[in-house]
């Protein structure tokens, strides 16, 4: 019984995995879908999402069962509601990638992204992507300090938010409010999309220590008092 009970815990980490790397492979394409005016790629990226969602109700439906039938305690009971929370990290991060997919689908057959942000627009895809990857590799590998460089890797993509919004305030930018707006939207989805792998790293860290990972940080950062450990 309690081989199969840990099969079943197992199961659902699988299952976040599973979701990560779906949502990691949605941005990557949508960002081509926007960046080249591929419709019929737009609505793949779209279609797809419902995976994702029929997935998180699964991993939901597992986990709220076991709840149920073994009412577990401890670590057990952290790994249950932790992955709960990392399932909804996730599916937001489907739906932000959908949304990317919806404004490639929206402005076709133009393109959202004027050339001149074309550069910007495909790092933020790739960055978008590779933080998702690492998320899914912290969820199999339950490494603590790699989970905690993903919220250092999410400064790059705070940047890069940055530097859209320079061009848009630039007095030279002359492709319209429509299109502003359309950047504007974007740089808004990838940094949220950043925001939610980062969240399921740090929820990774409180499972695997029973502490937020804030407070790891923080401890990590205080320096020992003098002499100790001598």
């Amino acid at each position: 019984m309690r081989d199969a009970y840990h099969e079943e815990l197992d199961s659902i980490g699988e299952g976040l995995v599973e979701m990560a790397r779906l949502v990691g492979s949605a941005i990557g394409r949508a960002t081509t879908a926007m960046l080249d005016a591929d419709l019929k790629l737009a609505e793949t990226v779209i279609a797809a999402d419902q995976k994702v969602d029929d997935l998180q109700h699964e991993l939901e439906a597992r986990a709220i069962a076991l709840l149920a039938r073994q009412q577990p305690v401890a670590t057990d009971l952290r790994i249950v509601v932790t992955s709960l929370r990392m399932s909804a990290d996730l599916e937001r991060s489907g739906d932000l990638a959908q949304h990317v997919a919806k404004l490639a689908r929206l402005r076709f057959p133009e393109r959202a992204v004027p050339h001149d942000l074309h550069a910007t627009i495909l790092e933020m895809g790739q960055l978008a992507q590779r933080l998702m990857a690492k998320a899914a590799e912290v969820i199999i590998t339950k490494d603590v300090d790699l989970a905690m460089q993903l919220e250092q890797d999410d400064d790059e993509m705070d940047l890069l938010h940055r530097t859209l919004f320079q061009h848009l305030m630039d007095e030279k930018w002359k492709h319209g409010i429509e299109t502003a707006v359309d950047v504007t939207l974007l740089g808004r989805y990838y940094e949220r999309y950043a925001d939610h792998a980062v969240a399921v790293a740090k929820r990774v860290v409180y499972l695997v220590t029973g502490e937020h990972a804030d407070d790891v940080q923080a401890a990590s950062a205080t320096p020992s008092p003098a002499g100790e450990g001598a």
